[in-house]
C-alpha cells in the first residue's frame, strides 16, 4: 500500500506550515516529511522532537554516533544515507561516518561507548543491565546522557518506523550514500 506523499497543494491544512519550515529549512522537502504531513500531529512531534535532540549537550560526533547506531539497528533505508549526508554538513568526518555505517570501531572509545549504549538500548527497549549503564559511566557520560540518548531513541524509532512502513524513497541528493547493513552487525 502506498503511503500518501505531500506537497504545499495536497497537504493538510495544519502540516502546511511545517512544509513550509522544511522548505526553508532544507531548500526542499524532504521524503520523509512529505510523509509525515499526512499526519499533523505526527509531522509536530517529529520535528520537535529533533528540535530537542540538537538542544542537547551532545556535539555533532555525538548526535551523530546516537542517530546512526539508530539507523543502523533499525536498518533504515533512508535514515542511514540522509544522516550520512547530514553529518558531512554537520563537518563529522569520514571516518566516524564509515565506522557507523559499516558497524566497525570508532575512533575513540568514548564514541564507541555511545554507540555501543545506544545500540543496547534499542535491543534491550530500555532494559539495559546495571554493567551496560556502568560502562556508559565510565566512558565519562552522566544520567543526563542516558536520558538524551532516549529521547534521540525517540525521534529516530519514529522516522525509523515511519520510513519503514511507507516505504519512503530515498531523497534524490542522497541517492550516491545509498546503504545496506553489513553480513555482521555490531557485537554489544
Amino acid at each position: 500500500m502506498t503511503f500518501p506523499s505531500h506537497d504545499h497543494d495536497s497537504a493538510p491544512e495544519a502540516s502546511k506550515p511545517l512544509l513550509e519550515a522544511s522548505q526553508k529549512a532544507f531548500g526542499r522537502l524532504p521524503g520523509l516529511h512529505k510523509v509525515l504531513a499526512e499526519s499533523p500531529q505526527a509531522y509536530e512531534g517529529y520535528q520537535l522532537l529533533h528540535k530537542l535532540f540538537t538542544q542537547t549537550d551532545f556535539d555533532a560526533e555525538e548526535m551523530t554516533v546516537v542517530w546512526q547506531a539508530i539507523n543502523v539497528e533499525h536498518a533504515c533505508h533512508y535514515c542511514v544515507p540522509a544522516h550520512t549526508g547530514i553529518a558531512k554538513m554537520m563537518k563529522v568526518s569520514d571516518e566516524i561516518t564509515q565506522a557507523l555505517r559499516a558497524e566497525t570501531p570508532l575512533p575513540t572509545a568514548k564514541l564507541e561507548a555511545l554507540r555501543r549504549f545506544t545500540v543496547q538500548m534499542v535491543r534491550e527497549r530500555g532494559n539495559v543491565s546495571q554493567r551496560q549503564m556502568q560502562a556508559f559511566f565510565d566512558a565519562g557520560y552522566g544520567h543526563r546522557a542516558v536520558l538524551d540518548v532516549i529521547l534521540g531513541l525517540a525521534q529516530k524509532t519514529m522516522s525509523n518506523y515511519v520510513n519503514h512502513v511507507a516505504q519512503t524513497p530515498v531523497d534524490e541528493v542522497f541517492k550516491p550514500l545509498a546503504w545496506q547493513r553489513s553480513e555482521t552487525p555490531l557485537t554489544v
